[in-house]
């Protein structure tokens, strides 16, 4: 991540001090959103999708690469009762998340498509962002209940000093592709996939392993120990009681999100009008402008004098 996140850096100021900017796309998305993490270990499950909507914006530094900004609100969910997974599945746990992200980036596309031929282009996108979530579950009497507070990992327990309480914000790493369609000279449509590694593994409230339930209602209460083990509300719950140091989660790798969205955009030149653009950049006006039509000769008329 640390290279990535270097080489996004370099390349900012070079681009944006290369050339002034040759068009922008300002527009709106519309599309879904997903999860993958401890509750749900699928990168396209059969459940948890959430609409998403956004705004997005695109400053082009020439007709093929461009800095892009994007801001966008999600849902993200979760629940051991649809995983496949048997410890999963008596594990019990769910959550839901609003999502809200703000990113930048970097996009290339592999043709212009302000040019008659290429109205079509495929492209790649890489970037960094900054998103705000808090998970939240349904209570047992189906209230709804924020997580965090109630440290169901330990987190900020004097007896577990190495486990902090997590932050609502944090970075993730927009990348993907897609593909852009110029419909006429201001309408642009674009639809795209893009992933997002994240810089936390508490998206969901899970990651490490149990702690002590005892130590647990002692600190943080009833409410938190319910929340932090729901075995015995599954169906086949053997009794086994939890410990600290029982796996809850998986702590090797961090949560993920990803968006699939599409997004309607209108097409506007950096200066001048759109009209003078096209004449000057469309390859049919450059060809229509060679062939003008012959000149007419001038005819002169004499009078001769009358005698």
């Amino acid at each position: 991540m640390k290279r990535y996140i270097l080489s996004l850096a370099l390349l900012l100021p070079t681009l944006v001090n290369a050339q002034n900017p040759k068009h922008h796309e300002a527009g709106l998305t519309f599309g879904v959103a997903n999860y993958r993490g401890d509750l749900q270990d699928k990168w396209f499950p059969s459940s948890g999708y959430h609409p998403l909507i956004g705004l997005s914006y695109k400053m082009y530094m020439n007709p093929q690469v461009g800095l892009r900004f994007g801001a966008s609100y999600t849902t993200i969910s979760g629940a051991d009762s649809l995983s496949d997974i048997k410890a999963n599945f008596l594990r019990n746990l769910n959550f839901k998340s609003r999502v809200i992200e703000a990113h930048a980036g970097l996009e290339y596309s592999f043709w212009p498509v302000d040019r008659v031929r290429y109205r079509v282009s495929p492209y790649v996108f890489a970037g960094v962002g900054i998103f705000y979530a808090n998970p939240w579950t349904n209570g047992m009497n189906g209230e709804k209940v924020y997580l965090k507070h109630l440290s169901t990992e330990g987190q900020g327990l004097p007896m577990y000093p190495d486990r902090k309480p997590y932050s609502n914000i944090n970075v993730s790493f927009p990348f993907g592709a897609g593909m852009k369609f110029l419909v006429n000279k201001t309408l642009v449509i674009s639809g795209e996939m893009g992933f997002r590694p994240t810089t936390t593994d508490y998206l969901d409230d899970v990651s490490k392993s149990y702690v002590n339930l005892d130590s647990l209602n002692k600190y943080k209460g009833a409410q938190a120990v319910m929340l932090s083990y729901r075995g015995d509300k599954a169906v086949g719950w053997d009794g086994n009681y939890v410990d600290y140091k029982y796996k809850r989660g998986d702590s090797r790798s961090n949560d993920w999100m990803w968006f699939g969205n599409i997004t309607i955009s209108l097409y506007l030149r950096a200066s001048g009008n759109s009209r003078a653009y096209w004449q000057a950049d469309c390859p049919r006006d450059k060809r229509a402008q060679t062939k003008k039509a012959p000149e007419k000769k001038k005819t002169t008329t004499t009078t001769t004098p009358s005698k």
